[in-house]
């Protein structure tokens, strides 16, 4: 695992994009900061860019420095979240434009899987993740669903727990607007 969190933070150093698995499903990624990576990921999925793409972090500690205003209801979310949970919040900052949805806000979520969390330990920025399919496909829940054109578009595939087989779920999403209004998007 130690050599795939190297290659990786070469390749995300770089500019590049790389295919990983989360605590999650299996993402495509690359450094939330950097708009053309982003844009290689959208054309990569045939994604439209309308259609924002989650990030991830592994130390809520760090949340402020991408969300302008975090409401108070998001602090007792991370705390008693015992399954994945991606939050979308309003006023996302320091992230790349074409990350960040037209109205402003930013979906993210905390990992505890521990490639993700030394990797994103040692690169010390925000991981972008989406699932490892074109737009419009069945995400894919093991290694080995996911296409050739995929693994060969990526700049680094992961080799840590391509041979898994616990079946995986996305995350729940949960929307949170100024004054602490809470929509649920995916249970």
């Amino acid at each position: 695992m130690n050599e795939d969190v190297i290659r990786s933070l070469e390749v995300l150093k770089n500019g590049g994009i790389i295919l990983y698995p989360t605590d999650t499903i299996w993402g495509i990624g690359c450094d939330a900061t950097n708009e053309k990576a982003i844009e290689r990921i959208y054309r990569l999925k045939n994604r439209i860019d309308s259609k924002s793409m989650l990030v991830l972090m592994e130390n809520p500690a760090l949340l402020d420095r991408y969300v302008d205003d975090v409401p108070e209801i998001a602090w007792d979310l991370i705390e008693i979240s015992t399954t994945p949970l991606t939050v979308i919040y309003p006023k996302a900052k320091n992230l790349a434009k074409n990350l960040i949805a037209r109205d402003g806000s930013i979906g993210i979520r905390f990992t505890k899987e521990e490639f993700t969390t030394k990797l994103l330990q040692r690169f010390r920025k925000p991981l972008v993740s989406t699932s490892a399919n074109k737009s419009g496909e069945k995400s894919p829940s093991f290694f080995n669903e996911i296409s050739e054109e995929i693994k060969q578009a990526v700049d680094y595939v992961v080799k840590f727990r391509q041979d898994d087989i616990i079946p995986a779920n996305p995350s729940s999403i949960i929307k949170l607007e100024a004054g602490g209004k809470i929509e649920i998007i995916r249970k």
